[in-house]
């Protein structure tokens, strides 16, 4: 705004000394004076209002507010946000974007977050999330307004996601209509499918299991890669298969076995894919050791032709 303080319209060389002078002279440029100490004040008001201050004005509370006015050609250094850590571990958890773009969340059972306060449609708003999963049992639900970006996420089914391994996951969820839309980031896994999760797993999805009883005994083993101890048992040149029952597999999945460790070398295919089981048939190049050796495998998830 332009000043309306007029410093030209009092007459400073007034009242002239030694000569008879009009009271009217003083009495403009006293009314000009408090007229212009009027319009300080109410400048330095509006300022005190409507500024952007670095520290509190004496006897106010500091207020940086901006309500939503843009701020542009803006060069921004040594820049942070504001993190919030929730109280709440189980059940509904409101994240409020006014509190903070960055958020976290421990859990003590199964959790469904709840988004409130982002900007209106128009303008885009994100949110970062850690979510801390203290027991493989505990379950992330999504509000059903999170419905972009969930194909591939690792553990995703009807907006519920489960996980294979404690530890913190890392969310971004964005929007640009005021929350009617919101698009999911996963931010430290690779989505399935994915050029990345085509070339192994992460820590935790694996499992290891042990037969009993003899080498065509089945085993149970839940997970996306894993090791199989063998029995201990004669080597045999002999085809020899057993049974590995994975709720993992899909019927169209790929599953690849090789023989990790023992003495003999162990000729090891897969010969059947099912839903939920695969089987391993395998036998020994030549040798006849009595051992446990241990078949490693890994799933890859595909489709039909």
């Amino acid at each position: 705004m332009t000043s309306q303080i007029n410093p030209n319209n009092i007459d400073g060389n007034y009242p002239v000394a030694g000569v008879p002078n009009d009271t009217q002279g003083m009495r403009d440029n006293f009314t000009n004076t408090a007229t212009n100490f009027q319009f300080a004040r109410d400048e330095i008001t509006e300022l005190q209002n409507n500024g952007v201050f670095k520290a509190a004005l004496t006897g106010t509370t500091l207020d940086n507010n901006m309500s939503d006015n843009l701020i542009y050609a803006v060069k921004l250094n040594d820049v942070s946000w504001t993190y919030l850590q929730n109280t709440t571990t189980s059940g509904t958890v409101t994240l409020d974007y006014s509190a903070g773009q960055y958020q976290y969340v421990s859990t003590t059972g199964n959790i469904s977050l709840s988004f409130t306060n982002w900007p209106a449609a128009g303008s885009a708003g994100s949110m970062d999330v850690a979510v801390n999963i203290t027991n493989v049992g505990y379950t992330l639900t999504l509000p059903a307004a999170v419905s972009v970006g969930t194909a591939g996420v690792q553990g995703f089914s009807s907006s519920v996601i489960t996980f294979k391994a404690t530890g913190t996951y890392f969310f971004r969820f964005w929007t640009a209509d005021g929350g009617t839309t919101i698009t999911l980031f996963d931010l430290n896994r690779p989505l399935l499918g994915s050029a990345q999760s085509n070339v192994g797993y992460a820590t935790g999805a694996g499992a290891a299991v042990t037969q009993i009883t003899s080498r065509t005994t089945g085993v149970t083993i839940n997970a996306a890669c894993g090791a199989i101890t063998l029995v201990s048992a004669a080597g045999t040149t002999s085809w020899q298969s057993f049974t590995v029952t994975n709720s993992v597999v899909a019927a169209t999945d790929t599953v690849i076995v090789n023989q990790k460790s023992g003495t003999d070398l162990y000729r090891t295919h897969v010969t059947a894919v099912g839903a939920g089981s695969f089987r391993i048939t395998f036998a020994t190049t030549a040798g006849t050791t009595t051992e446990q050796p241990v078949f490693t495998f890994a799933v890859i998830k595909a489709v039909a032709v």
